[in-house]
């Protein structure tokens, strides 16, 4: 509980520090559960590169993101009825993930060092799965993220339930 507290008395304090913090932890976090529990690496075959870019990508491009969205998505659908919640959902879905899913693959084959055209031929292959994949988890949680979660605790919210999704981006990004 002491933590918890800790928690809120610095996303009041600093609330964009604390979710980008947040956001590139579990990221982290969600790249060590696909090394390890996933793809079988063992400690000595981890790729301690790979999880601080994957953390990296959490601060600076998930993080700012989402948690910008969130706020964009509150200025066009002001409210936390369930009908608002629902237009949240369905713009969140239909609209910013594919684009996020999009963006963020080929981010990934980038620092990867992939070659453009490797790049390219890695989206087309994960791109449809991925957001597939995205489509069981997400809007089931969205829907309940919007209506029930105040917007300063969002993307906290969703990168607790994303450590999974995490993990499953990142050994989609890195699967050769």
């Amino acid at each position: 509980m002491a933590l918890w507290r800790a928690y809120q008395r610095a996303l009041t304090v600093h609330p964009w520090k604390v979710q980008v913090l947040t956001a590139g932890s579990l990221m982290g976090l969600g790249d060590i559960i696909s090394q390890q529990l996933v793809e079988k690496r063992g400690l000595r075959g981890h790729q301690t590169g790979r999880t601080l870019t994957m953390a990296f990508l959490g601060c600076g491009f998930v993080g700012p993101v989402v948690g910008g969205w969130y706020q964009v998505l509150d200025r066009l659908i002001p409210g936390t009825a369930k009908a608002d919640a629902l237009k949240k959902m369905l713009l969140d879905q239909g609209g910013f993930a594919p684009c996020f899913l999009g963006c963020f693959l080929p981010l990934v084959g980038v620092l990867n060092g992939l070659s453009a055209q490797d790049n390219w031929a890695k989206l087309r292959r994960d791109y449809p799965d991925a957001l597939l994949t995205n489509y069981y988890l997400w809007p089931a949680v969205q829907l309940a993220n919007f209506y029930l979660v105040p917007l300063h605790y969002r993307l906290a919210v969703v990168q607790c339930v994303a450590v999974i999704w995490n993990s499953y981006l990142s050994w989609k990004a890195h699967r050769l």
